[in-house]
């Protein structure tokens, strides 16, 4: 049985990764950074709890939702911040 794969797009680029897979595990996939600091340094999920908030992206719309804390749905459309 294949598992089911989701279609997202990060910052405007198509990805395709399989149900279940976290956002901040889908934008490491796509190679791209959440954010970046105050000297343009590519910033990525460091705790992987929620906590440090290194991996805060816009999710549809909604600025500042944590990415390891989201599961990919078909359709969703991730912006780094």
């Amino acid at each position: 049985m294949q598992p089911e794969v989701l279609s997202i797009t990060i910052n405007g680029k198509p990805l395709s990764v399989p149900a279940g897979t976290s956002v901040a595990a889908a934008m490491l996939m796509a190679g791209e950074p959440c954010r970046h600091s105050v000297t343009g340094e590519p910033r990525a999920p460091l705790c992987g709890m929620g906590i440090c908030m290194e991996c805060r992206v816009t999710v549809n719309g909604l600025p500042h939702q944590r990415s390891c804390q989201l599961l990919c749905a078909s359709g969703m459309e991730v912006v780094t911040e």
